[in-house]
């Protein structure tokens, strides 16, 4: 029975930040690599972000230098810290965990399991 819940979501204006969090329950957590995703209206789901079992990231180019992924093992819960936000930014955001070991897999199919969002929004 795995659980993927996101928090932290939220308006925003344009410059601020945002962090989310996603606490994981009925899986080891250690075994999986974690990713973020968004989806605006209308959109595909677009990778975001991702971290693998051992610590590397990866980010996506709309995002990379303005966000963050971590992970805490101990805590079954991975963040994402966003700064530098932007109206473009407005998305459903959501978390994933798969079991792809090595390298952060920036594909949507490649996660086994998602939370169900949390809503950011940025005002212009």
């Amino acid at each position: 029975q795995v659980q993927l819940l996101e928090s932290g979501g939220g308006l925003v204006q344009t410059g601020g930040s945002l962090r989310l969090s996603c606490a994981a329950s009925g899986l080891t957590f250690s075994s999986y690599a974690m990713g973020w995703f968004h989806q605006a209206p209308g959109k595909e789901r677009e990778f975001v972000a991702g971290i693998s079992r051992s610590g590397d990231t990866g980010y996506g180019a709309s995002v990379k230098g303005r966000f963050t992924i971590s992970r805490d093992n101990a805590k079954n819960t991975v963040y994402l810290q966003m700064n530098s936000l932007n109206p473009e930014d407005t998305a459903v955001y959501y978390c994933a965990a798969t079991r792809i070991p090595l390298v952060v897999p920036n594909n949507p199919h490649q996660y086994l399991y998602w939370g169900q969002g949390t809503q950011v929004t940025v005002s212009s």
